[in-house]
């Protein structure tokens, strides 16, 4: 080899012509890159052998540079969109099993609010569900507040009784799955 390498002077000469070639296949961000990324591998190559059509070994590697470059972007993508499936999937099981569990202790506690007297009942409801303050809840009903606190203070314990009661058979039916 002479002391000054034919790629060099072939890459200085097409350089916009390789660039044109690849400004189709790529992003324009990429383009100058991927150039010069093929003058690297081009001037590498010519260390090790002679090249005989160095505007033609540069247009083929400059392609092939782009095509690689776009086949990874695809699949990165590819990859990307996968771990996006794993991951909704994930969270929607995870989504329907905390919607399922809220929907569950909703009932429960429907059901034990169903088990107080009709006077506790409207009175713990209005405090725990309409968040009313227990003297609105007096005037409301006509009670003395005193007396709406008692009746708050039944239904909060008739209610987690009525819920430690019902828990009960699932932990038993827990303890059986894991036994067994």
């Amino acid at each position: 080899m002479s002391g000054h390498s034919k790629i060099a002077a072939t890459y200085l000469k097409y350089r916009q012509r390789l660039m044109r070639a690849v400004a189709n296949i790529v992003d324009d961000n990429d383009v100058e890159d991927i150039v010069q990324d093929a003058f690297v591998k081009s001037y590498e190559a010519e260390l090790n052998q002679e090249i005989q059509y160095e505007r033609t070994y540069m247009l083929r590697t400059v392609r092939n540079l782009a095509l690689n470059h776009v086949s990874r972007a695809a699949h990165k993508l590819n990859d990307q969109v996968d771990n996006m499936d794993l991951l909704s999937h994930s969270n929607m099981d995870a989504s329907l099993e905390k919607q399922f569990e809220s929907k569950q202790r909703f009932i429960h506690f429907c059901q034990a609010t169903e088990s107080l007297s009709a006077e506790v009942k409207r009175v713990f409801l209005l405090k725990k569900v309409y968040d009313m303050s227990q003297r609105d809840i007096a005037e409301l009903l006509q009670l003395s507040e005193s007396t709406v606190e008692k009746h708050v203070a039944k239904g909060l314990m008739q209610c987690a009784q009525f819920l430690a009661r019902q828990q009960q058979p699932q932990r038993a039916e827990d303890s059986q799955s894991n036994l067994g």
